[in-house]
């Protein structure tokens, strides 16, 4: 017996798009334009959580008190701290706090490390990337 749907023929190959809202890969940032540094989770258990970060200071461990609170055995209860006081002249740091795991930047184990815009954190079974979020300036050519 013959179908009667018209707008497929024997054989043609049907091509099917996954709506943008059910994709596999989260849309991390969305239309989101943040003002302030931030902290992109892109790995881990928490994968998409983007944390604002609004002070010069700021903790990262396993305790609920710190600034980004990352809830999984792999972190230590006070992991790293990251300093973002020289983002005005372009660099943060960042620095182990003794952890068990160690801190890594960029594929490199680092008790203390200089972090650039797109520079990646990886904190037990979360892998992070930073990004500065510094306004665009208008460079004067003279013209």
């Amino acid at each position: 017996m013959q179908s009667k749907d018209t707008n497929a023929e024997m054989g043609a190959t049907e091509i099917f798009r996954m709506p943008s809202t059910e994709a596999t890969s989260p849309d991390i940032m969305g239309q989101a334009q943040p003002n302030n540094p931030t902290l992109t989770i892109v790995k881990g258990p928490q994968t998409g959580s983007v944390f604002e970060l609004t002070d010069k200071v700021v903790s990262i461990g396993r305790d609920p008190s710190n600034s980004v609170f990352l809830n999984d055995m792999t972190v230590s209860r006070h992991h790293a701290r990251l300093d973002l006081s020289g983002l005005g002249s372009g660099f943060a740091t960042i620095e182990d706090l003794g952890s068990l795991n160690g801190t890594w930047v960029d594929g490199a184990i680092v008790n203390r490390a200089m972090l650039k815009d797109g520079s990646t954190i990886q904190i037990g079974t979360f892998r992070m990337v930073f990004h500065a979020n510094r306004r665009a300036t208008r460079i004067e050519t003279g013209n």
